[in-house]
């Protein structure tokens, strides 16, 4: 196991080929005068806050990402965006979407039973409009965000209708106008297609998913609705069932408007190969698609082939996106290490996300850039 300071080196050497990759990038699509403009060396003197801050690496992903249809966008950390400006400065120039971590989870909006603290995910949304910045509602329903009050495995049915009633008309309406996709139902299915089993499934059966559906549309008719999980990016047992529940709650009326793939992978494991061809199925069925919550872990210590591997998934990943004309959102799950979820749930993995700990750009952050070739806005 190699030392903290040995680890550093790794990335720091990782770091310093995405910023030639960037910069490369940069001088194809930058007058050379502009590029000329700064001091031999005043890039790594500044730091990377004001590189991304005075635009020194060029375009922005948002803005690279904005011709081609796809809102680019990154999970945000509440308690960072208030205590950390250089992670806030980045994330205002570089992304044209938000996603809150855990700030809008039924957890987080509803401490006590009936008592709302709308006040981090407010500041979120605040933000973005500040910033000309989407929010991305994330999540109405998910069994590992419900509040500590509700302890029951299961409630007598017209209870447990009443407050997922109750919640879902609460948010969507305070939140009406104020984002433009909900995840309405996050990770609803198990491995192997069956609906998961949970407080809501138990009490109110596997309708429950299409009843949530409803209700958000009852309470913002204009907000687009998702059914977001994990482990179905390929074509597998578990996207089968997503698929034929979709195809029988379009045929039955219920408002679904698009699936969200969540991407957690592995630079071991990478993408399905039938990855572009379950999105078009998808997408066949009427659907928008979104990739909700991209990011791509890796064994420590960090090693550039590590690094480059990395990169490569998150460019392919985009790719698949932009292959199909119906994915219309891309979302990292934190574009920082540091404040990445990854350590304090995977033991012995980490540097997940486009940026280092340091807000550095690493090959990753190279890879989306190359992803989206410039091309002219409209």
């Amino acid at each position: 196991m190699l030392s903290r300071r040995e680890r550093l080196r790794f990335v720091a050497s990782g770091t310093a080929l995405a910023i030639g990759v960037v910069l490369a990038l940069v001088a194809a699509h930058t007058p050379k005068d502009a590029v000329a403009s700064e001091p031999p060396g005043e890039l790594m003197r500044t730091g990377p806050t004001s590189m991304f801050a005075r635009g020194t690496l060029g375009p922005a992903l948002r803005a690279l990402a904005q011709p081609y249809g796809v809102r680019l966008g990154s999970a945000v950390n509440s308690e960072a965006l208030l205590r950390d400006p250089p992670y806030a400065e980045v994330l205002a120039r570089e992304f044209g979407t938000v996603t809150a971590e855990d700030a809008m989870k039924w957890g987080r909006l509803e401490p006590s039973r009936g008592v709302y603290n709308w006040t981090p995910a407010d500041q979120l949304v605040n933000f973005a409009a500040r910033n000309g910045q989407q929010v991305y509602g994330h999540t109405l329903v998910w069994h590992e965000a419900t509040p500590a009050w509700l302890t029951a495995d299961e409630l007598p049915r017209q209870e447990a209708a009443d407050l997922l009633s109750g919640h879902i008309t609460d948010v969507v309406t305070h939140f009406r106008g104020k984002v433009w996709a909900w995840d309405v139902v996050n990770e609803p299915l198990e491995a192997d297609g069956s609906v998961r089993e949970t407080l809501w499934s138990r009490s109110l059966g596997p309708d429950y998913i299409a009843q949530a559906l409803r209700l958000a549309r009852a309470a913002d008719p204009s907000v687009r609705l998702f059914i977001n999980d994990f482990g179905i990016e390929g074509v597998n047992q578990k996207s089968d069932a997503l698929y034929a529940m979709v195809q029988r709650w379009r045929a039955a009326g219920v408002p679904i408007d698009g699936i969200g793939f969540q991407t957690h992978t592995t630079t071991s494991r990478g993408l399905p190969r039938s990855f572009v061809a379950n999105l078009k199925r998808f997408a066949a069925l009427g659907l928008d698609l979104a990739i909700t919550e991209a990011d791509v872990r890796m064994p420590l210590p960090v090693t550039p082939d590590l690094l480059e591997t990395q990169a490569k998934i998150y460019g392919d990943a985009v790719r698949a996106c932009l292959a199909v004309s119906q994915c219309v959102s891309f979302t990292v799950w934190g574009f920082s290490d540091r404040y990445s979820w990854v350590p304090t749930v995977h033991a012995d993995a980490g540097a997940a996300c486009v940026l280092d700990a340091d807000l550095s750009p690493k090959p990753a952050y190279a890879a989306l850039t190359s992803a989206f070739p410039m091309r002219s806005a409209g």
